[in-house]
This record gives C-alpha cells, structure tokens and sequence, in this order.
C-alpha cells in the first residue's frame, strides 16, 4: 500500500473484507488515515442474519474418535439418505483426509472440500453437490459461511469450532453458520454435534451457555431408534 501511494498518492482506493472486526477496522483506518492521509466512507453490508429456531441440535457422546465414524456410518448416514443432503464440518485438512479416506473405504460415495484445493477443483466439487450427484460432503469451516444448498437438512459437527488462537475456546459465530447452513430458507434441519472427551464436553456447555440454549443428548448405542426420533422431532421423517 506503500508503494501504490508512492506512485499514484490519488488514486481510488476501495477495500473489502468478508469479515470487518476491531483488528480489520483498525488495520483500514491506519491504511488510510497514515498512508494515503484522507478522508474516506464506509460500507457494511446487513450481517447475515441466522436463527437457531429452526434447526434441531443434538449431542452424541462418543467414547473415542473411531466411534465418531462408527456413529456417522450407522446411525447418521443411513437415516440420513431418506432425508436429504448431509455436511460433515471438521476442524482440519488432516480430518478431512482422515474421515474421507474411513468413509470411502466403508463403501460410501463423499466428497472433500478444503483450502489447499484448486479452485477448479473446489468450483466442481460444490456444482455436483449443489447437482445432487453426490449426498455427503466434508468440509473445513471453508463453507461455514454463505453456501446455501436447500437440500441440505443434516449438518454434523466432527470437530466442534473453536478459535485458533484459543483451541479451547468455542467460535460461536461459526458454529452459528455451520448450524444455519441446514437451515437455509426457513427450512428445518438437524445438527448432530460429535463430542469426544471432556474438552468437547467443556465447548459444548459453553455454546449452550452462549446460546441460552439447551442441546438434546442422543445415545450413540441404542441402536437407530434415538436418531430416528431425534430427526422426527427435526420434523424431517
């Protein structure tokens, strides 16, 4: 910025950000009120605006991060084909490649989606989804925000958001997000949060806390009639 103030000092500057908190603020207006010395206006778009209501979330406690796989594989994703497309967020690439891998060798068509990808890559993974080609997609918080698929009614928590600068501090807006993207249009949904050892179990009550909420608990073992219930009272079966 410097060096575009050296050479062109009026020139018209416009700069974005998907996201506009204290550090952003501050980082425009050193931009501008040090380097290019003028005034300047400001826009912000209405922040997206998310509810909870009409979403149904749900707990599984789960004895380790194997179990995890067992639960998606036999009670989450075979309900979950009768009714719709399903989301699995994870924390990381190294889940991601992790659950995919265990996914596909269990004999189920996934498909991954994460930052290191191309974007050709990642435009034609999001057009078959979007297509219905495929019903299961893993992704980092890459789609947390601002993909909206109607289809989607099953979004599952693998790894519960937390801040990267504070691991075991929740990111609530971006649990919000992920929640909303099985809510989009006023549609209902079913979020499913994975929790393993008490560091979840410590996120979790935070979120709840945060939320003034209070999340259902779902039995991972008796068989498939608790997630059956758990999607009827989502209002999908």
């Amino acid at each position: 910025m410097k060096t575009i103030a050296k050479v062109n000092f009026n020139c018209q500057v416009l700069l974005f950000s998907a996201t506009f908190d204290d550090a952003v603020k501050a980082f425009v207006s050193k931009i501008v009120e040090e380097i290019f010395v003028r005034d300047y206006n400001q826009m912000f778009v209405k922040k997206e605006e998310l509810s909870l209501e009409a979403v149904k979330q749900y707990k599984v406690h789960c004895p380790d991060e194997l179990s995890k796989i067992t639960v998606i594989k036999d009670q989450i994703l075979e309900l979950g084909e009768k009714v719709g497309q399903t989301i699995i967020f994870v924390h990381s690439r190294n889940s991601a490649a992790m659950l995919h891998k265990s996914l596909v060798s269990l004999g189920y068509e996934v498909t991954t989606i994460q930052g290191a990808l191309k974007q050709e890559d990642r435009d034609k993974i999001i057009k078959e989804f979007k297509e219905g080609l495929t019903q299961v997609l893993i992704s980092t918080d890459l789609l947390a925000r601002g993909f909206d698929q109607q289809q989607v009614n099953l979004v599952v928590n693998y790894d519960l958001p937390v801040r990267y600068d504070k691991p075991t501090e929740p990111d609530y807006e971006v649990y919000l997000h992920r929640v909303g993207r099985a809510g989009r249009f006023g549609r209902k949904g079913a979020v499913f949060n994975l929790l393993c050892h008490d560091r979840d179990d410590m996120i979790m009550a935070k979120i709840e806390k945060y939320f003034n909420t209070q999340i259902a608990e779902v039995a991972p073992w008796n068989s498939e009639k608790e997630f059956q219930a758990a999607l009827q009272a989502a209002g999908l079966i």
